[in-house]
């Protein structure tokens, strides 16, 4: 099974058009297809393909760090030993827990040598699954409103998704990112075998396109570029950059004021390019 990845370094380049029209191109070619939605903090792909969210089909748990005071030294190890600064502590004082910087790493109650702190379990996201067509599925993450470390979110909709795939012996498992460069796009990147790469011929379009390259290149996953309203701009910046990167521009797709239709009333799965 092949796990690519769509992403892009802005956001509003059509990064989720493009994933549902591979996706169903794929299905086209009867292939099985699961298109997972990794941005867990605003999904939108069931939005594009005319779908609801049900119920959940599995529900995501993190676990924090709870103090038991009555254990406690004050020594400041879990603090010192916190990577996301999560932990803040003053001179004699209990430590305090700030909950939307913690990555939920169990660091802290690992080297706690008091046993002060427990892992406390807790709610940080929904999964969600849709059968689009035959040999279609979507898989929607969703994380809590407000939780601010989604990373971990996303992850555990890719294990999800993988799964799933591996019951229903998908072909292909397709994972649309955030925008962006941050930990949930990391998390969805991560042993991915190809990541299409979509931006659009703009100065912000360019200089972002520059840095989910430069991300895809550290994390050693092989990256193509999708030109979107390639024919609206200047496209030699982004021709300039996929050459840093010693890739190529896979596809160019032009302005379409029918695909703009289709993406405004989400009957995406009517327009072929």
């Amino acid at each position: 099974m092949k796990k690519i990845v769509i992403t892009g370094g802005k956001g509003g380049v059509g990064k989720s058009t493009v994933a549902i029209l591979f996706a169903d191109k794929l299905v086209r070619e009867n292939k099985k297809v699961i298109l997972c939605d990794c941005d867990v903090e605003c999904p939108n792909d069931y939005l594009l393909l005319g779908q609801k969210l049900a119920k959940p089909i599995e529900k995501v748990f993190a676990e924090f760090p709870k103090l038991i005071k009555k254990k406690c030294k004050k020594c400041g190890l879990c603090a010192k030993t916190c990577r996301s600064n999560a932990i803040f502590q003053a001179p004699g004082k209990y430590p305090v827990f700030i909950k939307d910087l913690c990555s939920a790493c169990g660091a802290c109650w690992i080297v706690c040598p008091y046993g002060a702190i427990e892992p406390q379990k807790e709610e940080t996201g929904q999964i969600f699954t849709n059968r689009v067509k035959n040999n279609f599925w979507l898989v929607t993450g969703m994380a809590k409103p407000g939780l601010e470390e989604t990373g971990p979110v996303v992850t555990e909709v890719k294990k999800f998704a993988l799964k799933f795939a591996e019951k229903n012996k998908v072909n292909v498992t397709l994972f649309d990112t955030a925008p962006g460069i941050h930990c949930p796009v990391v998390s969805a990147l991560l042993n991915c075998d190809l990541a299409y790469c979509v931006t659009e011929p703009t100065p912000m379009g360019a200089y972002d396109l520059n840095l989910i390259l430069d991300l895809c290149q550290k994390l050693k996953v092989p990256a193509k570029v999708i030109l979107n309203q390639a024919d609206l701009g200047d496209k030699r910046k982004i021709e300039k950059i996929a050459k840093k990167f010693k890739t190529k521009v896979e596809k160019e797709i032009p302005y379409s004021r029918k695909l703009v239709e289709a993406y405004s009333k989400g009957k995406l799965l009517n327009f072929r390019l």
